[in-house]
């Protein structure tokens, strides 16, 4: 096990410890290290305690929070870590987040007999997670939410939709539950919206550009947005570019070839920088089957490009409170999407611009320490 640099002198002695599995270039890994950083910066005294130390996000780091890197191949083999660091750190609260290391810390803190303040943040559907998963390694994670989740004192979801599935899947207490949204609207979002951005199809006079950002997975709807655009390109000149990486590269590759779309269609993978983006694409299509509460499609609104969204379960709907904000259309439904689509590349930029700005750090961080201290 190895530590971070120390924190800073003034820090609370009061510790609060975030756990993740590592810091790979997820939403909720982005989420996370905001509030890790939120807390520091009001002068708490953070641990992020990391699985394993690897990730894009690491460099983004800030100096006010101290890094525990647990150094461990996997989350199960890391617990008898986790129980260590609890027993020798002592902290006085503690902040997870992610189905398998919720199960995981739970776990540690019962077995290191910690009386830590323990908060699990469940960032997705957990019952539509558990019902597409197929390793029995995965079963078992979400076999034990149902013993380790009760363990917590406190859970919170990041919309109202996670909130009602964690009451009927993990079976805890509705006091126990509290809504949190994403700090999706982070202090150096447009800052970096504005950096420069070289792709030749963002040049002048080029069609529209779509944009979709995510990971290659089932859950993330492309192969229905592949369907969508195609019909959309029928009808108008554009392009559509889709930010992340996963394992239906291959299969999402095939498919745009199949529909004679590969030419206005790029996977440029996971990007460092997706405001740049959306800053200056026409716009942000949301396609997911599920969701927990989309910060992509937050922070493209915060970006001010038009967006479209089927009304997943959840968080679609609790982000774009009106028409006049975005469009939202059913699940699975490539014709809907498409005409929305249409209708949106015609819609002005930037109505969504106040909506987003309700999702910011300021206002997370206040309600998780909230949680954290009581």
């Amino acid at each position: 096990m190895t530590v971070g640099a120390a924190r800073s002198e003034g820090a609370q002695d009061r510790k609060i410890s975030v756990v993740l599995h590592d810091l790979r270039g997820g939403g909720a890994e982005r989420m996370m290290l905001r509030i890790a950083k939120g807390m520091g910066d009001r002068g708490r005294n953070v641990d992020l305690v990391l699985v394993k130390a690897q990730g894009e996000f690491l460099r983004d780091i800030p100096d006010s929070v101290r890094v525990v890197d647990l150094d461990s191949p996997s989350v199960a083999s890391a617990i008898p870590l986790m129980v260590r660091y609890l027993r020798k750190e002592a902290p006085s609260s503690i902040l997870t987040a992610l189905t398998h290391m919720n199960v995981a810390v739970a776990a540690a803190r019962w077995l290191a007999r910690s009386k830590a303040r323990l908060v699990l943040s469940e960032r997705n559907q957990i019952s539509l997670k558990a019902a597409d998963v197929r390793a029995w390694r995965l079963r078992l994670v979400y076999a034990g939410v149902r013993f380790a989740y009760p363990l917590a004192d406190a859970v919170t979801a990041v919309s109202k939709g996670v909130a009602n599935d964690v009451l009927q899947f993990a079976r805890v207490k509705p006091q126990n539950v509290q809504v949190i949204y994403n700090p999706a609207f982070g202090d150096d979002l447009i800052g970096r919206s504005q950096e420069p951005l070289n792709h030749p199809w963002f040049g002048e006079g080029q069609p529209p550009v779509v944009l979709a950002v995510g990971r290659l997975h089932h859950q993330k709807g492309f192969d229905i947005l592949l369907d969508a655009f195609s019909a959309v390109l029928a009808e108008r000149s554009c392009r559509l570019i889709v930010l992340g990486e996963g394992e239906q590269r291959e299969t999402l590759e095939r498919q745009a070839q199949q529909l004679g779309i590969a030419a206005y269609v790029q996977f440029p993978g996971f990007v460092k920088n997706p405001y740049a983006y959306m800053s200056r694409a026409a716009l942000f299509v949301l396609s997911s089957r599920w969701e927990g509460l989309p910060g992509a499609l937050i922070e493209a609104m915060a970006c001010g490009c038009a967006v479209v969204a089927t009304d997943c379960p959840s968080g679609p709907a609790e982000i774009i409170e009106n028409s006049t904000q975005g469009a939202i259309v059913p699940v699975e439904d490539s014709d809907a999407l498409a005409a929305a689509m249409l209708e949106a590349l015609n819609t002005p930029r930037g109505r969504g611009v106040d909506r987003a700005r309700c999702f910011n750090t300021a206002s997370a961080v206040d309600a998780y320490l909230e949680m954290l201290e009581q």
